[in-house]
């Protein structure tokens, strides 16, 4: 919940020059539901998608105060954020919840970054391998469009906190994921990308994206400066 309307375009006014040249690199940009809208016009021609931060599972109905995935299509929207660690915190959303948004972004052809992570006291309890597999196995329950998904594993204890997890626990766990995706969904699932979100910078980018499994990266603080986030994209020039 950052940047009104103003702030968000004067943040793209600064963004779109300075990575414009990196067009072999994908970038998504996920404001809030209000500034989409006026946004959208701005990514023409660009390499940056225009992505929404959540999404409700109906399509119209009583249901005060939710953006549904048709309203999100019609705005624009490419990629959605599903299961993000502060919605599940937050607002309550189960496995349950964030199965049932992911298959109603699917079924609008949408395509959804579904989020996954353990809190602290969970990898503390060595519980972070049957946390991550309950979240997938519910997750993706009937969810037949693995080419529709990217998953972001974010470790709860790694948001907003600046503190990052080891290069041999991103390792562990990205390969932990891949291998589960395999199980859900044969070797196709070698083409779903696995980002890793938590308190990603520009000084530790470069040491993140050469990890093994690791596709690119859920950036959260940091992509609230245009510079910050642009010198993240073009990480290795």
């Amino acid at each position: 919940m950052h940047k009104t309307l103003k702030e968000a375009l004067a943040f793209i006014d600064k963004f779109i020059p300075l990575i414009h040249k990196t067009r072999e690199r994908e970038i998504g940009i996920a404001p809030t539901f209000i500034c989409l809208e006026n946004l959208r016009k701005f990514l023409i021609d660009t390499n940056i998608k225009l992505c929404a931060q959540n999404a409700f599972y109906e399509n119209k109905g009583a249901y005060t105060g939710e953006v549904s995935p048709a309203m999100l299509k019609d705005a624009g929207v490419e990629y959605v954020i599903i299961g993000h660690s502060e919605r599940r915190k937050y607002f309550y959303e189960t496995d349950e919840i964030v199965n049932k948004k992911i298959r109603a972004c699917v079924k609008e052809e949408l395509k959804v970054i579904f989020c996954i992570g353990e809190t602290l006291e969970e990898r503390q309890n060595n519980k972070t391998t049957t946390i991550l597999n309950t979240q997938l196995i519910k997750g993706l329950e009937n969810v037949y469009s693995p080419e529709a998904l990217t998953v972001a594993y974010e470790p709860v204890w790694a948001i907003g906190t600046g503190v990052v997890a080891s290069e041999d626990q991103i390792r562990e766990s990205h390969l932990f994921i891949r291998d589960q995706l395999i199980k859900i969904y044969g070797e196709i699932a070698n083409e779903i990308r696995i980002l890793y979100g938590g308190s990603v910078t520009p000084e530790n980018i470069k040491s993140i994206i050469e990890i093994e499994n690791v596709d690119g990266v859920l950036v959260g603080g940091a992509s609230l400066d245009p510079v910050k986030f642009a010198k993240i994209v073009k990480y290795d020039e």
